[in-house]
């Protein structure tokens, strides 16, 4: 099978990056050390290339009531141009199709960014949605591997995060800097007079740290990495991408949730609007079910092991569940994990989770462990 490329697939080999298959694309994992990228990023600024991922644009009149009954989270709390909001997309069941982050531009232009490996699957889910309730939608992925020079030019995405991210971010792009510096968190602002065309500011990261995710026409991608790395920003890879994530508490779809997990299991039950009266793909399974497992933070307490996805977790009450993702710590220098648990596990309990023929305490923790460079779990 031949892997998709991002349009900065040279630049990381160019950079001497150690290339890996990521749901059928060619990432970089690392360009060295995956302990420096991640500090750098707690500490000053690194960048990903996050190009792999989807960006949707939905265009049409009845964009707001199609998403209010597509998404577990209500689009209704977008009201000001330049919202963004942080949702599941479920199926019939209650399950995660993907998470997904939607940005609101106008009344007739909502934009999604979906996960690279569920976009196929994203994309036919939201096509059929909008033929079986007629909403009569424009769908246009904006695949970064799309020809340059097209009406529907690709988007290339690339996270900068970081403590000195934004500052670094405006050397190169000084005339985003006015339209973005009030930015709060979870907003977004597209600006036109840049070297590298029309490029979108968002600032929605996935690191715990602040920054920008910038997204530009695929064709100007490596003109802009190229002026970040210039600007003293790190190259960071899927490695520290990892890392930084699970310290911040943040979940992966395909690890931590899938089509066969409840938002509500899986930590997410704050991007679930159950209270409003519209109805949504996956309601009335959530409400029927309800939540079923806790999902915590784990921090290990004695020696012997990592914490990694699929093991067991015992509680007190000889109930069972399973870590979802695990590392070791970089920030924190210890071994941690996220994990579905029996609901009668509480933040503070001392756990055991099997690790070969070991079973190790663990303690409970309320996430994120790690937020803006400061350890928040002991």
């Amino acid at each position: 099978m031949t892997l998709k490329a991002t349009p900065l697939n040279s630049a990381h080999r160019s950079l001497g990056a150690k290339m890996v298959d990521f749901g059928g694309w060619d990432m970089p994992v690392n360009y060295g050390s995956q302990i420096e990228e991640h500090h750098a990023v707690r500490t000053d600024a690194g960048m990903f290339d996050v190009s792999h991922m989807c960006v949707v644009d939905l265009h049409g009149a009845n964009a707001r009531p199609f998403l209010r009954g597509l998404l577990a989270n209500n689009v209704d709390k977008l009201q000001a141009a330049g919202k963004a909001l942080y949702s599941c997309m479920l199926n019939l069941d209650g399950g995660v199709i993907d998470d997904l982050i939607v940005y609101f531009f106008r009344e007739d232009w909502f934009r999604l960014v979906v996960n690279a490996g569920t976009a196929e699957k994203d994309i036919a889910w939201i096509r059929q949605q909008n033929d079986a309730t007629k909403s009569g939608l424009t769908i246009t992925p904006r695949r970064a591997d799309l020809v340059s020079g097209s009406d529907t030019e690709g988007i290339a995405l690339i996270a900068v995060q970081g403590p000195n991210a934004r500052a670094k971010a405006w050397q190169v792009l000084p005339s985003t800097q006015a339209a973005s510096e009030a930015m709060k968190p979870f907003n977004v602002t597209i600006v036109n007079d840049t070297p590298f065309g029309e490029v979108m500011v968002a600032r929605t990261g996935y690191t715990g740290e602040d920054g920008f995710e910038i997204g530009v026409p695929a064709g100007q991608a490596e003109a802009l990495w190229n002026a970040l790395i210039a600007a003293g920003v790190k190259p960071a890879g899927l490695g520290a991408r990892d890392t930084l994530r699970l310290e911040a508490g943040m979940n992966l779809y395909g690890q931590d949730m899938d089509d066969s997990v409840s938002p509500l299991d899986a930590g997410l039950a704050w991007t679930v609007d159950l209270v409003a009266e519209r109805d949504f793909i996956g309601k009335a399974a959530l409400q029927q079910k309800g939540q079923q497992q806790n999902f915590v933070g784990l921090i290990l307490r004695e020696k012997g092991g990592i914490l990694r996805a699929h093991q067991k977790v015992v509680a007190a009450s000889g109930h069972a569940g399973e870590i979802t993702s695990g590392t070791f710590s970089p920030s924190m220098q210890q071994a941690i994990a996220l994990a579905r648990v029996p609901v009668d596990v509480q933040v503070g309990d001392t756990v055991h989770v099997e690790i070969r023929d070991k079973k190790l305490a663990a303690s409970v923790v309320k996430l994120p462990f790690v937020r803006n460079g400061k350890v928040l779990a002991a």
